[in-house]
């Protein structure tokens, strides 16, 4: 009997077993979409190797994207795989940024939300090895409101300064109680913004650069006071700023 029992209790244990393992395998299983399908030579050899955008959806039908990778089945046979921020609508594009002869994969994921804001990275896979060359820090760029419905901002990369005149939303700054009869109650930073864009564009010798845009905004994100704009050029293992440019934007 008591034989019997042990038999029995040990294929119950068993079979929970396996249910609880089909469980977790189920739980740990996502759909994963393929955002992109592409041939481009990576790796310098000649040869085509065929280059995944994969993504899984946070919910389904969902447009964003909870995680997003690239998979790359390389000529040789090697499979590469390299994880990315979640995010909507990634793009490739493959240009030869470090100068070495061989074309980097270049992406642009956007984060969504008012900024519009985007992720970006950059990896090269010369010679079958994976290198994350990144990409180039925003700009560091110091600003602030002053008296007079008035503000300025200087780019520490280079040193320049701007002054932007903002009377004509002097109303608009009184509401919401930013300044009191032109005096500023308190200091107060504007909104410097990352990249919203960064795109690759040919700089000089027919060798590729990117270009870079940031926005400066006030009180808020409909706020817009100027555009940055940098250029960047890969030299001696490293980013290095060519030119900025500020474009002030008119008030909404």
């Amino acid at each position: 009997m008591k034989k019997e029992l042990l038999m029995t209790f040990t294929a119950f244990f068993f079979m929970s077993l396996t249910a609880l393992t089909g469980v977790y395998a189920g739980e740990s299983h996502e759909k994963t979409a393929t955002i992109s399908e592409e041939k481009v030579d990576v790796t310098g050899d000649g040869k085509k190797d065929l280059i995944y955008v994969k993504g899984v959806p946070f919910e389904e039908g969902a447009q964003f994207l909870k995680s997003i990778f690239l998979k790359i089945k390389a000529s040789n046979g090697e499979t590469y795989k390299i994880e990315l921020e979640g995010g909507y609508d990634p793009v490739t594009t493959y240009r030869d940024l470090n100068h070495d002869g061989v074309k980097d994969i270049f992406i642009s994921v956007p984060t969504g939300g008012s900024g519009g804001l985007s992720n970006f990275y950059l990896y090269t896979l010369k010679d079958n090895v994976v290198k994350d060359l990144t990409v180039p820090d925003p700009l560091a760029i110091r600003s602030q409101f002053e008296d007079g419905y008035k503000a300025s901002m200087t780019i520490e990369e280079t040193g320049q300064s701007y002054s932007f005149d903002l009377s004509d939303r002097k109303e608009d700054y009184e509401r919401l109680g930013l300044y009191q009869d032109g005096k500023l109650n308190e200091p107060t930073e504007l909104m410097v913004l990352p990249y919203g864009t960064l795109k690759p564009i040919i700089i000089k010798d027919n060798l590729y650069g990117l270009t870079g845009s940031q926005r400066i905004n006030g009180a808020y994100n409909a706020d817009g006071i100027a555009l940055v704009e940098s250029t960047w050029f890969y030299e001696n293992d490293k980013w290095n700023l060519v030119n900025t440019r500020v474009k002030s934007l008119d008030s909404q």
